[in-house]
């Protein structure tokens, strides 16, 4: 049964700023989005936009320069990935990186052919001129290199300002401020990366480096109040921080056209419900209908155990209720969400058309095809450290705020294999014990995520004087920037064993604790 309840209501509206933009072409990188974090990490608003995207459209937004991704193709193989050849008639600065840099050397005249040895890893290049994005910087540059391909050839009216061992152009600078890197300047392992970057958009693109949150805010109102109109919004409240900060900005924009809806799926962490309640409706005046749809949820994944079913379901689920109270609101044609850019990625949307699929999120590749609302998702361009500093901008409580990320399927993709009530009940208590640990420990806002997984696996052990056969808690607690590359937390010894012993102690039905020691890659944050 689906129990709804509804609260509270209010307005407020700002007003638009312009701002520096640039467009990260994307060619298929896995690492794409940290081009994108890096730009913003700058202070100058970017987007991430398909390598295919129109000139017409480019044109029409008027960036300050564009950036070509890596990507895994090579540019003369049948079917590779080009940009519209009309961006080159664009009077706009590029820097192709890697792939990005071939594109640029072949389609304007240069030539590019398989290199006779890839190169991989650490290089060392030396810089041969200094031009603009080298401008300050060493002239030896420690790099990290991933490249099967070399430009033999630089297009007319270029010149290489750089070369490695293996690469005589692993640098190219040419008019209207077109330059190309053989290296990967995003990535840590390329430590003044960020420094070439910034000197492109600083110093060539002349964008002013002053990009903040609340910027973003503004710009993010005007475009949703725009596409909206007059019509009305439901916003879908998970329960975590990206959907918080979404409906709060959705609010900020329309006020009383949005009505939110939280669904108690049954999958929350223990007393995360109360807690989106207050803040919401009692605080924020946010019109709210909580629905308590647990015995759906957990009706939809009995007896599944396959992970992508399981966000499917959950996917399906969510939208089914959404349009139960829909219909009882009235007409409601849009739905806003929390999406951030990692969902994005990993999903591979329409912005990463020829990236791999990772996995399917529930807010983005797990919703139905006959969906009847039309997606608001004001936060896809955010990554999630972003998206916490619009929260606070926002005036949001520092404790939603700060909250770790938590999946949108719930603590279903953290129960490996059949969800029952009593597995749920489990995996809640061990959770809730993780996560006390951590926050008394003063490590809560130091690691990225900590939480517990219930595994498939019963164990022997001893218990008083009698032998025990029960579950297997994995714990889980990962150090990252941003969610898309995470390490393994070296928490210290004690308070792994705190948590260990008390999950023993307090959790009916678990007689051992491991602890998972991997990082993504090639493993995932989640375990499912």
């Amino acid at each position: 049964m689906t129990v709804a309840t509804e609260l509270g209501s209010a307005t407020n509206t700002p007003a638009r700023v312009a701002q520096d933009t640039v467009f990260v072409l994307d060619f298929g990188s896995q690492y794409s989005q940290l081009i994108a974090r890096r730009v913003r990490e700058a202070k100058v608003y970017c987007e991430l936009v398909p390598g295919s995207i129109p000139a017409a459209e480019i044109a029409a937004r008027a960036p300050r320069g564009l950036i070509f991704s890596g990507g895994p193709a090579s540019v003369y193989e049948p079917g590779a990935p080009h940009p519209d050849p009309d961006v080159y008639n664009l009077d706009l600065p590029i820097l192709g990186i890697c792939y990005g840099m071939q594109l640029l050397a072949g389609d304007l005249g240069g030539a590019v052919e398989p290199a006779q040895r890839r190169e991989y890893g650490h290089a060392s290049l030396t810089v041969d001129d200094e031009a603009g994005i080298f401008d300050r910087l060493p002239h030896e540059l420690s790099v990290w290199m991933s490249h099967g391909d070399v430009i033999t050839r630089p297009p007319p009216g270029f010149r290489p300002i750089a070369h490695s061992l293996n690469s005589p152009c692993a640098a190219i600078a040419g008019p209207r401020g077109r330059f190309g890197i053989q290296f990967h300047p995003e990535v840590a392992h390329t430590p003044l990366g960020r420094d070439v970057l910034r000197n492109f958009l600083l110093n060539v693109c002349g964008c002013a480096g002053t990009w903040e949150p609340a910027s973003f805010i503004e710009s993010a109102v005007a475009d949703v109040r725009r596409r909206v109109g007059d019509a009305r919004v439901l916003c879908a409240l998970s329960g975590g921080v990206d959907s918080a900060v979404a409906a709060t900005l959705v609010h900020r924009a329309v006020g009383d056209q949005l009505a939110c809806v939280f669904v108690d799926n049954g999958l929350l962490r223990r007393g995360e419900g109360d807690r989106v309640v207050e803040i919401m409706s009692r605080q924020r005046h946010i019109r709210l209908v909580h629905v308590d749809a647990a015995e759906q949820f957990l009706d939809a994944l009995q007896g599944v155990t396959d992970p992508e079913e399981k966000r499917r379901r959950i996917g399906r689920t969510f939208i089914r209720v959404f349009e139960e109270q829909a219909r009882a609101l009235g007409q409601v044609p849009f739905l806003a969400q929390g999406t951030l850019y990692p969902d994005v990625i990993e999903s591979t949307s329409y912005d990463t058309q020829h990236a791999q699929k990772i996995k399917t999120h529930h807010n983005v590749g797990g919703l139905p095809e006959n969906l009847r609302f039309e997606l608001v998702e004001p936060l896809r361009y955010l990554f999630k450290d972003e998206a916490r500093e619009v929260g606070i901008a926002l005036g949001l409580p520092e404790d939603l705020v700060w909250r770790q990320p938590f999946p949108g399927p719930g603590l279903a993709i953290r129960i490996v294999g059949d969800v029952t009530r009593e597995r749920l009940e489990t995996l809640r208590a061990a959770d809730w014990v993780v996560i006390d640990e951590i926050k008394r420990s003063g490590l809560y806002r130091k690691v990225w995520q900590s939480f517990a997984i219930l595994t498939p696996i019963s164990s022997v052990g001893v218990m008083g004087d009698y032998r025990t056969y029960a579950n297997v808690v994995a714990v889980r607690i990962v150090e990252s920037d941003d969610g898309m590359t995470a390490d393994w937390a070296k928490v210290p010894y004690d308070v792994l064993g705190t948590i260990s012993r008390r999950i023993v102690n307090e959790v009916p039905g678990v007689n051992r604790v491991v602890y998972d020691i991997s990082s993504k890659p090639p493993s995932t944050i989640e375990w499912e």
